[in-house]
């Protein structure tokens, strides 16, 4: 059976030219970086060969660079990091109801030490109101944090006019850019951003690793410890030949990134076309201002989970959401945040693009997933009692 990938928010395959970069740093140059000797340096220059090239895509400088294990421990390292630094100025935190997990639970987290956390709510869209910023300011608030992409609906949030309020009022500005970073371009001077988290695997990088960009001068405490590693913020002994794959995955992605997102934008409105002329499907998230790869929809009276299944036994790979709350019960936060019914939120299907999948395989999306449309249907009896008019 031939698989078709769509699940491309959730991780990417990581690439041939990455795996070839990375592998002599798995056998040849073993060394610990942290050693003075010819080992210890080769694997060193590696890494800092990697940080130049983060630095650079983000229009920061190298020593702005700290790397982690990946997108969830760059959120705590922000939002532990900047709170436990910062105490004495405030303790209130800005963020949205749709963020990332990774942010919400450290929010949350720090509530029961006392904090205060106001999460301000969105559009239909999923579009903060950088108004809604302003007025939410104390004299205690000490970071806003807001993503750059909804990783569920794909809604680009207006970060611009968030961090020139933030750089007005003297706040601390963070961004979880897990979905966007080397997909979509980001300067983070333009931007007017103090903290980024970044994770290789959601660029075709390895997972694993990843890391978070610090704003020179940015009051920040470590959140592991140990060493003295990546500028005395993360203790322990680095991921060198992980590192060295985001480098060469960076490095790709700039040299690819316009012709990528023209090419997959291109495939997502097709779809989005083809999927709107199919009776009770409606589009989630931002017409306009979502993500070049992002399809998120509400398929009426249809489980989400179901068409998941269906599509998969045809070999397909989709999701209902994001795949880190994919244990968890009940509707997702960010549907419900948008507006979404219990019924609606359970109904929901998004489909995420990559650079290796073809015309070809979107139309045989949508023919099979019209065939297992139609099949769930003729099963759901409530559907037939709307169909029919009894409900």
């Amino acid at each position: 059976m031939n698989r078709i990938y769509l699940d491309h928010a959730a991780t990417t395959p990581i690439r041939p030219e990455v795996i070839e970069a990375m592998q002599p740093f798995l056998n040849q140059y073993f060394g610990n970086p942290s050693s003075l000797h010819h080992f210890g340096k080769e694997a060193l220059q590696a890494i800092n060969e990697a940080r130049e090239k983060v630095a650079h895509i983000l229009g920061a400088r190298p020593d702005e660079v700290v790397f982690v294990s990946g997108g969830t421990e760059s959120d705590n390292l922000a939002i532990f990091g900047v709170a436990h630094a910062n105490r004495d100025r405030g303790k209130h935190i800005i963020t949205t109801q749709i963020e990332h997990y990774a942010v919400l639970e450290p929010c949350r987290f720090l509530e029961r030490e006392g904090w205060k956390v106001t999460y301000l709510p969105v559009d239909r869209s999923g579009m903060v109101d950088p108004a809604d910023i302003r007025e939410a300011i104390t004299d205690d608030t000490i970071l806003i944090s807001v993503m750059h992409a909804n990783n569920e609906i794909g809604t680009i949030q207006p970060l611009k006019e968030i961090g020139t309020i933030a750089k007005e009022r003297n706040i601390y500005f963070h961004t979880d850019a897990v979905q966007t970073f080397s997909h979509i371009p980001i300067d983070v001077n333009e931007l007017h951003i103090d903290l980024l988290s970044f994770s290789g695997h959601k660029f075709y990088g390895p997972k694993g690793v990843g890391g978070l960009y610090v704003r020179k001068g940015t009051a920040i405490s470590p959140y592991l410890h140990g060493g003295y590693q990546e500028f005395k913020l993360r203790a322990g002994t680095e991921n060198v030949s992980g590192i060295v794959g985001v480098g060469k995955a960076v490095q790709l992605a700039m040299l690819e990134m316009d012709a990528q997102t023209a090419y997959i934008a291109s495939m997502r409105d097709k779809l989005v076309k083809s999927l709107s002329e199919i009776e009770g499907i409606r589009l989630n998230g931002h017409q306009l201002h979502r993500l070049p790869n992002n399809i998120n929809i509400t398929v009426d009276l249809v489980d989400g989970e179901a068409m998941v299944i269906h599509l998969d036994f045809k070999g397909i790979a989709v999701s209902t959401g994001s795949s880190c709350t994919g244990a968890t019960k009940g509707p997702s936060h960010v549907l419900t945040a948008i507006g979404l019914s219990y019924e609606d939120a359970r109904s929901t299907l998004r489909i995420t693009l990559g650079k290796n999948n073809r015309e070809s395989e979107i139309d045989y999306f949508l023919e099979v997933f019209k065939d297992v449309l139609n099949n769930l249907r003729r099963m759901s009896p409530v559907y037939q009692e709307k169909k029919s008019g009894s409900r």
